[in-house]
């Protein structure tokens, strides 16, 4: 269904953005707006700005930004309509039925279209395995010991050996190349037709929280590379924000996630009766990881391989996962390599045992660092002690490094007085504060260097949408003088269409309501960082006033300088050459 843009906005109105917000993250009131820890990155301090007056959010960390609808589409990953039907029922707003007309199909939301190619995909492929055809593959869950409620639960499934089949079927149920191509289900070649991304491999449907697939993992039959293969990312998926079996876990009454690094340890888990599993989707584990963790959980267990490769993600894993205010364990699996060889081995009351015997992720630390020391040498044993008491200096809470302390002094024999006073040592001899400083440093160049990627040319036009928003009373100086053709930069022109539009009939700006016209997320986001930038202004008003006029000269010569190489027209040229000469004389009073 396709809605007017009475409607949307009447929904948008009525619900309001910090109540809303405020069920996911809690806010504090500073002065006339709201802030928060952004649940889309990590951060320590409140940069998640939320305001009422506006009704859009903004993190002033990560750029994140919006209205209700995007916060919606960010965080629980809904499309459009699935944000708009929400906030319609939660405010109590009849949506009209309507059949779809031929041109509403036409329009049909890409994600939408997306996700049922990927159903009938995933269908597909579940058919495939319990089908002469997919013998192969159910032999291969078999062996494994995957039960057939356990395929029946996670969706699993075969692509046969040829390489068009999926192709071939999906093309029967009346979808194009070009409805293909984006859907990383195939690859579409010109010349040779449409080919299987995915072929002669066990499927694992991957599904979001809300038990959507949007995407699959595929484990190779046979010698063939690479041994596991996942989607690329689409519209609908991201890596980074989704977790395999979380559609399943979030609903666990667990009081931790396990994290395991592949879809058979989640899936052999499950089975077990662990269903809190969860694992990364073929990709690093990442901060997005962490924050999507932290919505359903306090605790997190890491459960990775035990060889080198997997001790060296958990090291990877624990500093993104406490950044995201999570408490760490870690799990100890040997003599096996994985959750599921470990599992057919003891069983699952012995993995019940060493999940409850799980260590702190510090003391795991501390494990593997005692490791690149030999114990057995003087030096070396000293070395060690050093390096610990530097990571114990590191611990904010007293009570928490005093109690780490006593848990490492009692590990590795080492007097407790002697390693506190080690770690006091450290705690004043300047190293913490240098570290804070790195990563501080770190944290600028990062910024900068991202800053200075935005062209010269667009900040003009930026400053002065800014200004406006926050100061409307320059619709009125600046009549006659700026005009929303002025803004050439596409995004930007789009917005002072809406934003001169809108104040011509209110006589007011309400960023939340021209968010209603952007249906991109990129595109909302660039929109709500303008809306949401704060001007560090002079508190002299002649300096003001100077600031004020060379951005309006710089715009509008910027905005001539495009009118000139746009015609031929010499006349033209002629007009604009003096317009531009005048603007020598321009001045601008607030």
């Amino acid at each position: 269904m396709i809605y007017g843009e009475e409607i949307i906005e009447e929904v948008r109105s009525r619900n309001d953005i910090v109540d809303l917000i405020s069920t996911y993250v809690p806010l504090k009131k500073k002065g006339s707006s709201y802030f928060g820890l952004c649940p889309f990155h990590n951060e320590k301090s409140p940069s998640f700005s939320v305001s009422r007056d506006k009704q859009m959010y903004y993190c002033f960390g990560c750029g994140a930004g919006g209205n209700v609808f995007t916060f919606l589409m960010e965080y629980e990953n809904f499309s459009f309509p699935e944000a708009l039907k929400y906030l319609a029922e939660r405010a109590g707003v009849d949506l009209p039925e309507e059949e779809l007309n031929e041109e509403a199909k036409r329009q049909m939301d890409e994600k939408a279209k997306l996700r049922e190619m990927n159903k009938l995909a995933a269908n597909y492929f579940y058919y495939l395995l319990h089908h002469k055809r997919g013998e192969k593959g159910l032999a291969y869950l078999k062996r494994r010991g995957i039960s057939e409620e356990t395929i029946r639960k996670f969706g699993l499934g075969y692509a046969d050996i040829y390489q068009d089949d999926l192709y071939r079927f999906l093309k029967s149920k009346g979808y194009s190349d070009e409805d293909l191509k984006d859907s990383a289900l195939v690859t579409i070649d010109e010349r040779r037709g449409g080919s299987d991304k995915f072929w002669n491999r066990v499927m694992f449907p991957i599904m979001d929280v809300n038990n959507r697939v949007i995407g699959f993992g595929g484990r190779v039959m046979g010698d063939g590379t690479p041994k596991y293969l996942n989607s690329r990312e689409t519209k609908l998926f991201d890596k980074s924000r989704n977790l395999y079996g979380l559609q399943i876990a979030r609903s666990s009454r667990k009081k931790e996630m396990i994290l395991c690094e592949g879809y058979m340890d989640v899936i052999s888990m499950h089975q077990a009766g662990f269903t809190n599993a969860v694992a990364a989707l073929g990709t690093a584990f990442t901060s997005g990881h962490g924050n999507l963790l932290k919505r359903y959980t306090e605790n997190v267990i890491l459960s990775f391989d035990s060889d080198e490769a997997g001790q060296r993600a958990i090291l990877r894993a624990i500093p993104i996962l406490r950044d995201a205010g999570l408490t760490v364990r870690v799990l100890d699996l040997n003599p096996y390599k994985d959750p599921d060889e470990f599992i057919k081995g003891l069983g699952p009351e012995a993995l019940e045992e060493r999940i409850d015997k799980a260590v702190s992720s510090f003391m795991f630390q501390m494990k593997v660092l005692s490791q690149q020391f030999r114990q057995d040498d003087p030096e070396e044993r000293t070395k060690f002690q050093h390096e610990a008491a530097k990571q114990l200096s590191l611990i904010e809470e007293p009570l928490e490094r005093k109690n780490y302390i006593e848990a490492v002094s009692r590990e590795y024999y080492i007097g407790a007085g002697d390693l506190e006073d080690l770690v006091n040592y450290y705690g004043t001899s300047g190293y913490i504060s240098a570290r804070k400083e790195q990563e501080t440093q770190k944290e600028e160049r990062k910024l900068q260097r991202s800053e200075e990627k935005e062209e010269k040319k667009k900040k003009p036009q930026k400053l002065l949408l800014t200004w406006m928003v926050n100061e409307p009373v320059l619709f009125e100086k600046l009549q006659g003088i700026i005009g929303p053709d002025d803004f050439y930069e596409p995004i930007y022109h789009g917005a002072a269409l809406l934003m001169f539009e809108q104040y011509q009939q209110e006589k007011n700006v309400v960023p939340g309501k021209i968010l209603n016209q952007y249906t991109d997320l990129e595109d909302q986001k660039k929109i709500a960082k303008l809306f949401n930038t704060t001007l560090k202004m002079s508190p002299s008003p002649e300096d003001r006033n100077k600031a004020l006029t060379d951005i309006v000269r710089r715009v509008k010569e910027d905005s001539i300088e495009q009118q000139m190489n746009a015609t031929n027209d010499i006349l033209k040229w002629q007009d604009l050459i003096r317009e531009k000469g005048s603007l020598s004389k321009l001045h601008i009073s607030l």
